[in-house]
């Protein structure tokens, strides 16, 4: 069986966050980590071009999540729009558990960190899973590529 992914992949993901508010700690080292994750690995393709590797700009414009994926010359090759609805109440969830994480963090609470990060990895599965079904029909990725998508995603939401 072919994998639907082929070996496309993303060489690099640029996030536009210049111009946000300041991230909280926990949401800054989220979003380098996320970062560094797909830099190391990741499974993205657009649909008519499976096997072709690309880079990925993410911002917000007009209201919008934008998905610019690029060749490697950095030409566009495709746009997303997607409208933020959808994500809402996941990255709403997941921003105040990351401010109770921090909490329990501070108050050295050991059981309740741990509650708190099961709770932040299953907000991850359902953000993952919207990421997919968003880009169903535009780009196939992998999950964990999705999840750390959604963790991004998450990030530029303050905007919204």
């Amino acid at each position: 069986m072919a994998d639907p992914v082929g070996r496309g992949h993303l060489l690099r993901v640029v996030l536009d966050d210049e111009s946000m508010p300041a991230l909280s700690p926990m949401q800054d080292a989220d979003r380098r980590q996320a970062l560094a994750d797909l830099a190391a690995d990741n499974r993205f393709a657009l649909i008519d071009h499976p096997d072709r590797p690309t880079l990925l700009y993410l911002s917000v414009q007009d209201g919008r999540l934008m998905f610019d994926v690029r060749s490697p010359d950095d030409v566009s090759l495709q746009i997303f729009l997607l409208a933020p609805g959808p994500f809402r109440a996941l990255v709403r969830d997941y921003q105040m558990l990351l401010e109770s994480y921090a909490a329990a963090v501070a108050e050295g609470r050991e059981a309740r960190i741990q509650a708190i990060d099961m709770g932040r990895r299953g907000l991850h599965n359902e953000g993952a899973e919207l990421v997919i079904a968003r880009l169903a029909g535009k780009a196939v990725l992998d999950f964990e590529t999705a999840r750390r998508l959604f963790t991004l995603i998450a990030v530029l939401h303050r905007r919204l």
